[in-house]
């Protein structure tokens, strides 16, 4: 149901030129940590700067198929510069933007990135600038645009080459840069429509006014889903991920005055909302429009959609608004989504699974999108029976075409045009039900379990699920074999209050799943380190845990 408009481009400069063109008066508005609008930009003005940009870029050498790192928040010069990239050809790398406080972690992870990728240049503010190596072209983009321009020539790519570069979102380590074809963007763009679209039998165009979004712009969900928009000329509200964490009611006002409006957050967004939210006025707030909630990024949990929706449903929102999805960055976005509109879906863990789990239920991610298929593998490489779990695989136009400058990693993700994706999951009635992650499995004892079991059973104390999290993970203890290691963040100051919280956690896991824990550690909120969509760095984590940098609460 894609606007025809793009029917026939074939690359991404060619569908945001015919984008700017058909919709002249849509564009994004960007408002400030404090949800105030600063400014507005059409399509077309988007298209024009990012035209200035790209002669900007030629004027400091930067040539098709070189990568230009764009570390910037969601500004004007964010959007001129990726897309100014973009349409000269070169191959545009969103990443976050550095503070003149960060640590020394996401610093050694720029230096990782731009080991692997060699970029010609860095785009950023004064802190990354600061931080680039010695002997790497980094710009502001106030110097970039005060240069001298130099005359340049859009090519003409074809479908199968790469168009950008999208950096994984790294919770398990360095992020590897995922190489995404001008055919898969493209693709990406008609399949996110048709599944929106589908409940309403018509153009998304037709249906929805606006999305509202904080996803930042370096995630595959905030940069794609910002395409989708483009592309189809809709308009969008785009808030600074630290607008939301600080007042999501500012998120919702937005869902609620935009006419019919689309959002689309991880599951921690929702949870958010609830704690910051419940038992609170909500005078004024009024949601009766918002006709889509995606949920994706992360494990969908049922209790954050059932305490959401009791939450909100005073204000009008609907259970049914709420649209499970399951994506990753190999796939360029999307991969399946609920297409029904009627609610949520659940279904019991598959009996004898042999994972480990102990969840009462699972949130089905819907079918795959078009022109997609999925298959569930068993270990030993044979695909598996309904409701069986094993490992997720995809193929599609909208795969990923490889790792960046890395053959070995691309050939263990790629066979025979499949794509496997790590994660865990079955099918039942042509629908897919995620259960977790095959890398993060923890083997304890001859016994697979998912770190998402733990960390909710933890959360589960403390209430958490929003900012207050919590991470497990296992550490060695020599001929014992692995041992588990549980983090949860909490407000909790006094030494008795938190040998409470320990003593409980400790309780309902060994109740639950019959399990001792080697340790656990009580850290203050927003220790745990995130990726920019919210995912927890175990790998990170337990670097800081064996080395023990992790500042614990308590004795």
């Amino acid at each position: 149901m894609a606007g025809a408009v793009i029917d026939a481009a074939t690359s991404l400069p060619a569908a945001l030129a015919a984008a700017a063109k058909a919709y002249p008066d849509r564009g994004i508005a960007l408002l400030d940590r404090r949800g105030r609008l600063t400014a507005r930009h059409t399509y077309a003005e988007l298209y024009a700067a990012a035209g200035e940009a790209a002669a900007r870029l030629a004027g400091v050498g930067v040539v098709p198929g070189d990568r230009v790192l764009v570390a910037l928040p969601s500004t004007l010069d964010w959007f001129s510069t990726w897309f100014g990239a973009v349409r000269l050809g070169a191959l545009p790398v969103a990443m976050t933007a550095l503070a003149a406080d960060e640590g020394t972690l996401p610093r050694r992870r720029l230096d990782a990135v731009i080991e692997r990728l060699s970029p010609k240049l860095v785009v950023g503010n004064e802190a990354l600038l600061a931080a680039v190596p010695q002997g790497v072209l980094a710009l502001t983009p106030s110097v970039l645009m005060a240069g001298s321009a130099a005359s340049w020539s859009a090519p003409t790519p074809a479908p199968t080459d790469t168009a950008f570069l999208q950096l994984t979102s790294g919770s398990t380590g360095v992020p590897r840069a995922v190489e995404i074809s001008h055919r898969a963007v493209v693709h990406n763009v008609f399949a996110l429509d048709d599944a929106v679209a589908a409940p309403f039998g018509k153009p998304q165009r037709e249906a929805i006014d606006a999305w509202a979004s904080w996803t930042p712009l370096n995630h595959d969900m905030g940069l794609n889903s910002t395409l989708s928009l483009m592309f189809n000329g809709i308009d969008l509200w785009l808030s600074p991920p630290q607008a939301f964490l600080g007042r999501p009611r500012n998120w919702l006002d937005l869902l609620g005055t935009k006419g019919n409006s689309v959002s689309t957050a991880p599951n921690f967004g929702y949870q958010l909302c609830v704690e910051r939210l419940a038992g609170t006025d909500l005078k004024g707030l009024d949601l009766s429009r918002w006709r889509v909630a995606f949920s994706a990024a992360e494990m969908i949990r049922t209790d954050t959609i059932d305490a959401f929706v009791d939450t909100f449903s005073t204000c009008g929102f609907r259970r049914e608004a709420f649209r499970p999805g399951y994506g990753l960055a190999e796939a360029t976005l999307v991969v399946s989504s609920d297409r029904a509109g009627n609610g949520p879906r659940t279904l019991p863990m598959p009996s004898g699974a042999g994972t480990g789990l102990g969840l009462s239920d699972v949130v089905s991610t819907g079918p795959p999108v078009m022109d997609t298929e999925i298959r569930i593998v068993l270990p030993d490489g044979s695909s598996a029976p309904e409701c069986t779990v094993g490992e997720v695989r995809v193929k599609g136009p909208g795969i990923f075409s490889g790792y960046y400058n890395d053959p070995e990693a691309t050939a263990a993700a790629l066979e025979d045009g499949w794509l496997r994706t790590g994660d865990l999951g079955f099918m039942e009635a042509g629908e897919l039900f995620l259960v977790g992650r095959d890398k993060d499995v923890l083997i304890v004892r001859g016994q697979n379990i998912m770190p998402h079991e733990l960390e909710w059973l933890a959360e589960s104390v403390t209430g958490g699920g929003g900012m207050s999290r919590a991470a497990a993970f296992s550490v060695a203890r020599g001929p014992q074999g692995e041992e588990i290691v549980v983090a949860l963040e909490v407000n909790e100051r006094e030494e008795g209050g938190l040998q409470k919280i320990a003593d409980e956690v400790r309780s309902r896991i060994g109740r639950e799943l019959g399990l001792p824990l080697a340790d656990l550690v009580l850290v203050r909120r927003g220790q745990l380190p995130r990726t920019t969509s919210g995912k927890v760095r175990r790998d990170e984590l337990r670097s800081r845990y064996l080395d023990r940098s992790l500042q614990r609460l308590g004795g």
